[in-house]
């Protein structure tokens, strides 16, 4: 079969697995063939398929995500490697850095703590869009942390970015007037699509009965400059609660939509 017939078979088959058929069958070949996306669909369409493809679509088949097949995502403007030791990133999550921008303005802040860093996407993300900013990424496991600074090296941007083996209690330096978090926050024994509960690390997913566990940690840790913010991630129902817990800490918040409409990150300052 020729490349438009192997696309159109191998959507086919992923159709089961796959809220995105077409598009996996297209970036796991892209993968196979050692070229872009776009190059494959710019390129002849009689092109030579590999041997290869056939075994990335049968992991798939077993519900494997497909980042961690081509070992890559793309997250706000920059390409993250990603391996099974981190969450892959979210579009969702670049909404913290939407509002972290919103924040800022025309300011930009000069140290950025990422709590929870994992593949370092929000640390990397927000050291790219400032370009002299230098911040630290947290976590707690060292698998993670490997990820993190490879990304780091492979993007340039190591010399302006640390990591650390360390926890929630590092957000209470109070000397970052940016903190990032995507903290776990599923509550445990949720329903998840089995490409995720059956593959990505579960220590970043599930946060207790109610999912709020890691917020109780982080909120009264939190300490932030007079003019700083902490852009943290949140599950679409959970606004109200996490809301109260860092306002029962004498801070303000407000809460940012992603671009589905659903509430998806708390705002955090100082009051006055």
């Amino acid at each position: 079969m020729n490349v438009a017939q192997t696309l159109q078979q191998a959507a086919r088959d992923l159709a089961g697995v796959s809220d995105t058929p077409r598009l996996d069958a297209e970036l796991l070949l892209a993968h196979a063939m050692g070229i872009s996306r776009e190059a494959l669909l710019l390129g002849p369409p009689d092109a030579t398929v590999p041997e290869a493809f056939r075994d990335l679509v049968a992991r798939r088949l077993k519900d494997e995500p497909v980042a961690y097949i081509v070992g890559h995502r793309a997250f706000w403007t920059i390409e993250l490697l990603v391996t099974p030791a981190v969450l892959i990133p979210r579009p969702d999550s670049e909404t913290l850095i939407e509002a972290a921008i919103a924040h800022f303005g025309t300011r930009a802040p000069q140290r950025i703590l990422d709590l929870g860093t994992g593949s370092g996407a929000l640390l990397l993300a927000a050291l790219d869009h400032w370009p002299q900013a230098q911040g630290l990424g947290i976590d707690q496991s060292v698998a993670a942390l490997a990820v993190a600074r490879a990304n780091a090296d492979r993007l340039g941007l190591a010399p302006r970015a640390r990591f650390a083996e360390a926890g929630w209690e590092t957000a209470a330096d109070g000397g970052y007037d940016l903190v990032l978090c995507n903290p776990p926050y599923i509550e445990a024994g949720a329903e998840l699509p089995a490409q995720v509960v059956g593959h990505e690390p579960p220590s970043a997913l599930f946060a207790g009965a109610d999912g709020l566990e890691d917020y109780r940690h982080i909120a009264p840790a939190l300490a932030l400059p007079p003019d700083g913010v902490a852009c943290i991630e949140i599950g679409a129902t959970q606004a109200r609660a996490v809301r109260g817990l860092f306002e029962a800490e004498g801070f303000l918040t407000h809460v940012k939509r992603d671009l589905a409409g659903h509430d998806r990150c708390v705002v955090v300052t100082n009051i006055g």
